[in-house]
């Protein structure tokens, strides 16, 4: 059986989804109760990380975790699955990680821990998700507009949909433990073409209007903790090489390129009109 928490998230609701579809077992976990109903034959159980022993009955009869980046006590949450005879774990990281590493201790803290657990692990470190975007769906749907910093500054953020089906295809196969793979789309994309994708998705124009940095960061602080705030206005204005390289990994992995950020604001275009 398969235990994926952040079931109802971008990335591990389509990883559900992706799982049922081939007639796996799947416990999904959440904090909440689902909005959307999940797949036919797919167990729900509420619980949060930050409490790992809430984790303990989704666990049982496990052979694998997909584990996020959540909580404070990664060694906690580890412990827990192997007790419970989870004997593969992978764990959506950050791209942060290897880029910038004095900003992103958290996840580092929980690759750390999955390093050393005693459990076959594989970390899938992703870039910036094209899902992002969902935070222009409100200015987009009612004044047809998306702000943002740095606009022509591109970046290879990546499907959700690719993101889990590597992760998929991570649990289910074999040759993946002990790596780490960094997982991006198919080539940069700036805010400022992002926005014309998604005009294009909803056959509408769409303005972009350039946010300053300390606009940027304001409204970013009303959901995001200072340092992650910090980390995200340095990764978006100034990335390093690394940050703008196209990873191979998702090709490798699935044998086919990374989806475009078009054809992620095709399939999510209902959300801006």
């Amino acid at each position: 059986m398969f235990v994926i928490t952040g079931a109802t998230g971008n990335v591990g609701s389509e990883l559900v989804r992706i799982l049922a579809a081939a007639g796996e077992p799947v416990t999904a976990v959440s904090r909440r109760a689902p909005q959307e109903p999940l797949p036919e034959g797919v167990r729900h159980h509420r619980a949060d990380l930050a409490d790992p022993q809430s984790l303990r009955p989704a666990l049982a009869g496990a052979g694998a975790l997909f584990l996020l980046v959540a909580g404070e006590d990664p060694r906690a949450v580890l412990e827990t699955a192997a007790g419970a005879g989870v004997r593969r774990v992978v764990l959506l990281s950050s791209q942060g990680v290897g880029t910038r590493p004095e900003q992103y201790g958290h996840p580092a803290a929980f690759e750390e821990a999955v390093r050393r657990s005693g459990l076959e692990w594989t970390v899938l470190r992703s870039g910036g998700l094209d899902s992002n975007a969902f935070a222009w769906a409100e200015s987009i749907r009612t004044h047809r507009t998306a702000a943002a910093p740095f606009g022509d500054v591109g970046l290879p953020t990546v499907d959700p949909a690719d993101v889990a089906e590597v992760a998929a295809a991570v649990l289910r196969g074999s040759g993946h433990a002990g790596n780490t793979y960094d997982l991006t789309g198919p080539a940069p994309v700036t805010p400022r073409e992002r926005a014309e994708a998604i005009a294009g998705a909803i056959g509408e124009p769409v303005r972009f209007v350039e946010q300053s940095p300390e606009e940027a960061r304001a409204q970013m602080l009303t959901f995001m903790p200072e340092p992650a705030v910090q980390g995200t206005l340095a990764i978006l204005g100034a990335p390093v090489a690394a940050e703008r390289a196209v990873s191979p990994a998702v090709e490798q992995i699935l044998g086919r390129a990374p989806r475009p950020f078009a054809a992620w604001a095709d399939r999510s275009a209902a959300a801006f009109r």
